[in-house]
């Protein structure tokens, strides 16, 4: 499940991406429709690492760090929530063994959940910022 948080963030980056230019933290909470504090700790962490640019002061705001087209949901997801994957031992970014695992060969559970974690990392990764921006396949990222 997709938390609040990244939710939040994924709309504060969609709207830098429509953007193009400089927005304050301000500015990006009623846009995202976000808790202004909430938010303004997302975007710091997003700064961090690399993905948006922090301009402090008073004409202070937030740029993307790169292209939106080479920012992809999948990225994002992951700085915020972590891997993509439904249990870790079928994470590529974090893998480990289940606590319950008693062998990965036979497990019942694991192929289902590969196949998951692969179609999800799939459209993810392959939907960035420019098409949310852009609104192109919308009704992929609903509900």
């Amino acid at each position: 499940m997709l938390s609040q948080k990244a939710r939040y963030a994924l709309r504060a980056m969609i709207e830098l991406a429509r953007a193009n230019t400089q927005v304050t933290a301000g500015e990006l909470a009623e846009r995202a429709d976000a808790p202004r504090k909430f938010l303004e700790a997302i975007l710091l962490s997003l700064a961090r690492e690399g993905l948006v640019i922090s301009r402090r002061g008073k004409f202070g705001g937030y740029v993307l760090a790169r292209q939106p087209e080479t920012i992809s949901f999948a990225e994002i997801i992951r700085l915020v929530d972590g891997p993509l994957a439904l249990a870790p031992c079928v994470s590529r970014t974090a893998f480990r063994r289940c606590e319950d695992c008693r062998d990965l060969a036979t497990c019942a559970l694991r192929e289902a959940l590969l196949r998951a974690r692969d179609a999800t990392a799939a459209v993810l990764e392959g939907y960035s910022l420019a098409d949310a921006a852009q609104g192109a396949g919308a009704e992929l990222i609903e509900g």
